[in-house]
């Protein structure tokens, strides 16, 4: 009995997508359970398994756009198919035959006998820009010792000696000759030398909606500077025994979530949305984490962050990244977020002003960490500073509320026990 293999549903809001993979060939034996393909969607990518043993017929290529509920291949139930393909080994070459096929040695250069420059042909010439071989030094079977356009060649494929000898001035020929008539420009082909490929669903989707956020956004950037060594030395200090306890590593981001939750309960306008001509102002903390994948951004969002505690939010992020990169992201987990941040610090960003995860209205870019010198009490000194930048919607958050956003967040990064209490 054949059973049908479907593009699986994947969300109310996703009605198809792209069939980007498949990981077994028609003819191969399947087992209940198998990761058959891989599926694309502008959100998340998943796989379609099989639902009972047997062999495989796949009825769409990889790189098809297929709808959700759509047929893709069938599986004869109870019957089996091929077993894995094992790669054979390459085959012996005789060695006669490698002797034939190797490449021709190396063309051997003695002493020229004479320096004189002889006339060339125009072949001979022609050989010679194209090569690089330079006719002097190649000697010459015609009249006089000329060089011919035979001995260009043989001497380029080694059946004959290249003499090493000074250049020789050769005569430009009339043609050479300047001319006022135009010279031909000459395009080359672009055959071989791009590589052309369709976006993915995902990338589109992302290209969509940037440019919806520049689009119907009033974006603006302010930025700030933070001193890290109270976050690292705080880390150095309790690093090993945080994950002897919790079994994750006690990072950085963990301390920029609670300062931003922190900052959105004092600075309202912040963790607000635009709904139409309403303001909608958030009174939850989901944010929103940015995780770069070979595949595109992607924002999963880690829920009520403020009733978490650090080991909570580094095992979220933690457990996002990993699924991410994996594509075993699921829809709901990207929804719903009032704020985002990005870290391209991890990148080697210095400076950098994000767009807008739309419909939020602000989002908080995280930076390279760089020792500066810094005046501190009258000394100069040197700190591991990061820059930060808040990206906001200028229409529903004003300037000074943007800055003391970042205050605030400086604030709390800069004393970190200040989480602790809140203040």
């Amino acid at each position: 009995m054949a059973v049908e293999v479907k593009i699986p549903p994947m969300g109310e809001s996703i009605t198809g997508g792209l069939l980007a993979t498949w990981l077994v060939q028609t003819g191969d034996a399947v087992r209940k359970g198998q990761a058959l393909f891989s599926y694309e969607t502008d959100k998340v990518t998943s796989e379609g398994t099989a639902e009972v043993d047997g062999k495989i017929t796949i009825a769409v290529a990889a790189g098809t756009e297929v709808l959700v509920g759509q047929v893709v291949a069938s599986i004869e139930a109870g019957v089996s198919g091929n077993a894995p393909a094992v790669s054979a080994p390459a085959p012996q070459v005789p060695a006669k035959a490698v002797q034939v096929l190797a490449p021709a040695p190396a063309p051997k250069v003695v002493t020229a006998k004479s320096g004189a420059a002889a006339e060339v042909s125009p072949a001979v010439r022609r050989l010679s820009a194209e090569t690089g071989l330079d006719p002097a030094g190649v000697e010459g079977s015609g009249k006089a010792g000329r060089v011919t356009k035979g001995d260009m060649l043989a001497a380029l494929s080694g059946q004959s000696p290249i003499l090493a000898a000074a250049p020789a001035v050769v005569a430009p020929s009339p043609a050479a000759l300047p001319s006022s008539a135009p010279t031909a420009v000459v395009i080359p082909s672009r055959e071989g030398r791009t590589t052309r490929k369709r976006m993915s669903p995902l990338r589109r989707k992302i290209a969509e909606r940037l440019v919806q956020a520049k689009s119907e956004t009033a974006m603006l950037t302010t930025f700030n500077e933070v001193n890290m060594a109270p976050v690292m030395e705080l880390r150095k200090r309790h690093g090993e025994e945080f994950l002897k306890k919790y079994g994750v590593k006690l990072g950085f981001m963990s301390f920029f979530v609670k300062a931003a939750v922190q900052a959105l309960m004092e600075v309202r306008a912040v963790n607000a949305q635009l709904d139409g001509e309403d303001i909608v102002e958030n009174n939850f903390y989901d944010i929103g984490v940015a995780v770069g994948t070979d595949k595109g951004l992607m924002v999963p969002v880690v829920r009520d962050c403020d009733q978490l505690n650090f080991a909570g939010i580094e095992k979220a992020i933690g457990d996002f990244g990993k699924r991410a990169r994996d594509g075993k992201i699921q829809l709901p987990e990207l929804q719903g977020g009032i704020f985002t941040i990005s870290n391209g610090g991890i990148y080697g960003s210095m400076l950098s002003t994000p767009i807008l995860n739309h419909p939020q209205a602000a989002i908080m870019g995280l930076h390279n960490i760089v020792e500066r010198p810094v005046a501190e009490n009258g000394q100069v000194v040197i700190r591991p500073i990061m820059y930060l930048a808040l990206s906001y919607d200028h229409r529903i958050i004003d300037g000074k509320e943007a800055v003391t956003f970042l205050v605030k967040v400086r604030q709390l990064i800069e004393d970190p026990q200040r989480l602790l209490f809140g203040v």
